[in-house]
């Protein structure tokens, strides 16, 4: 099936999918648009120690509270977010679980945790029970080869898939062979790939890298972020010259598995704008090729069902 044909595949289905389940939740979808990558931080290292490694020196910007996301996000309609545990914390979610508690029906999260923990899925499940609908993982070539002969891994993937929770991955493309055999070994565990897989982080998108993530939409549990425009390609706004790569990944995925999302607070710092980054899917005028009907998914649906169901 060529990409073409496999978007309009897609596209059809995950839209008969969202028309039967649209009375049930039409009368509860919030307003505003969903920001699938944000870390939270506070400079409070007394209440929310720094794990084993970090000092406060490493936090740049040295804060990045909810109320700072706020004051960047709102004034562009963005009412949900997607939190990412920050590494400076590693195991200990507590931060990010509190502000998902002060704020209910704001924020989801995605928590980082020890997958060789004995009590591994009962910790998975408290989890979810508190708004965690995904836990990232740090899929270098070398990290990601190792999986494939892990038990720990295993145990993970299959509770993902029974518990309906996300393996975020943080990838480089010469983890992604890897990553489509996990995938192929575990066809019901969700797997959302974060900022295009680091495509264009050099500078400009090599072809056979974004080939390498076109391929992995054969995987029909595979989501795509289209985010951190500022560390990517020309890294610089519009970010119109990250064109072509969403062009190629609408085709193979279909809007409906792609979400867009800022990495704040790295897309407000220096140069960079919260502005920027939205503007590049919600302006009609930077990427002509997408309709009004993909924007949505792309800018709230997709996370929504993703990560707010």
């Amino acid at each position: 099936m060529n990409h073409s044909t496999r978007r309009n595949f897609l596209t059809t289905s995950a839209a008969a999918v969202a028309g039967a389940s649209l009375p049930a939740i039409a009368a509860e979808k919030p307003a505003g648009y969903i920001d699938a990558h944000v870390h939270v931080w506070t400079p409070d290292t007394d209440a929310y120690p720094l794990a084993e490694g970090f000092d406060k020196a490493q936090m740049k910007p040295a804060s990045f509270t909810p109320e700072e996301l706020f004051a960047e996000c709102r004034p562009h309609g963005v009412a949900r977010v997607v939190l990412i545990q920050m590494s400076y914390y590693r195991f200990d979610n507590s931060y990010m679980l509190k502000a998902m508690a002060d704020h209910p029906g704001v924020f989801s999260g995605v928590a980082v945790i020890d997958e060789t923990a004995p009590d591994l899925r009962k910790r998975m499940i408290d989890l979810k029970a508190k708004g965690v609908r995904g836990f990232r993982l740090y899929a270098s070539a070398e990290k990601s080869a190792e999986w494939q002969g892990s038990d720990a891994m295993r145990k993970m993937w299959e509770a993902c898939a029974e518990e309906n929770l996300n393996q975020c991955l943080l990838s480089n493309a010469d983890a992604l062979p890897t990553i489509k055999k996990m995938c192929s070994q575990f066809p019901d565990t969700p797997v959302v790939i974060d900022h295009f897989s680091r495509i264009g982080v050099s500078g400009s998108v090599d072809q056979k890298d974004l080939d390498l993530l076109l391929e992995l939409a054969d995987s029909k549990n595979v989501t795509v972020k289209l985010s951190a425009f500022y560390a990517l390609g020309k890294k610089a706004a519009p970010h119109t010259d990250l064109g072509p790569m969403i062009r190629q990944l609408r085709d193979a995925y279909g809007a409906d598995r792609l979400m867009w999302a800022t990495d704040c607070p790295y897309q407000v710092q220096n140069e960079y704008s919260y502005g920027a980054s939205i503007d590049l899917i919600r302006d009609p005028a930077l990427l002509d090729f997408l309709n009004d009907r993909e924007r949505e998914a792309i800018l709230r649906s997709t996370a929504e069902r993703v990560f707010f169901s």
